[in-house]
């Protein structure tokens, strides 16, 4: 029989899982990163993995979903702060946070390709949660700008982020001496386009 964890301990061992699965995906890979080593480097049996997650995918997933998490946050508070919103501040804000994954796990995960086949691993629905979830967030960032925009071009600039957090994939190919650059004028078209069109809602 499994042993019964309390609550606590329950948050602690999950908590410790996802902490060294990040470490892992730094270093390792997604490929090369096992159960048998996760369950190794936090002291537990391997059935108690199971306790916790089906799948080793499933905890990159939840590690991959607490950092996205972050992010949102710190791009919320970072619009909160400040008084007044125009193009060059909010390009300004997002490229520090693309900047801030581009030194992450995450960097590491987009360069090896393991996004990619992260995704085919998971259940669909999960993927299909995961991409309303990114609507929603936008949602929430937009209800924080001077903007006015349709529903559906709220999707259409989500997608257009996620579209441009890809590029990742293709640092090396576009050029890495200019992929700063390259970054800084794709986010401004993005937000001029964004701006731009609340002011022509607003007429």
């Amino acid at each position: 029989m499994p042993k019964a964890f309390s609550v606590q301990e329950r948050e602690t061992i999950r908590e410790q899982l996802k902490m060294e699965a990040r470490q892992c995906l730094q270093t390792l890979g997604m490929k090369k990163t096992t159960v048998d080593e996760l369950v190794k480097r936090v002291h537990i049996p391997k059935g108690t993995f199971y306790l916790f997650y089906a799948s080793k995918e499933l905890l990159f997933f939840d590690v991959l979903m607490d950092f996205h998490n972050d992010i949102q946050a710190d791009l919320l508070s970072g619009l909160e702060q400040k008084e007044s919103i125009d193009t060059e501040s909010l390009v300004c804000l997002l490229y520090s946070l693309f900047k801030r994954v581009d030194g992450s796990f995450l960097a590491t995960m987009i360069q090896n390709r393991d996004i990619e086949l992260l995704m085919r691993k998971l259940p669909a629905h999960i993927v299909q949660e995961h991409m309303q979830f990114d609507d929603l967030n936008m949602e929430q960032f937009l209800s924080l700008l001077p903007v006015s925009i349709d529903e559906d071009r709220i999707q259409v600039f989500s997608a257009a982020l996620r579209a441009i957090f890809l590029t990742m994939l293709h640092k090396a190919e576009i050029g890495a001496a200019v992929f700063d650059e390259a970054l800084q004028l794709l986010l401004t078209g993005i937000v001029s386009q964004l701006l731009e069109e609340t002011h022509d809602n607003g007429r």
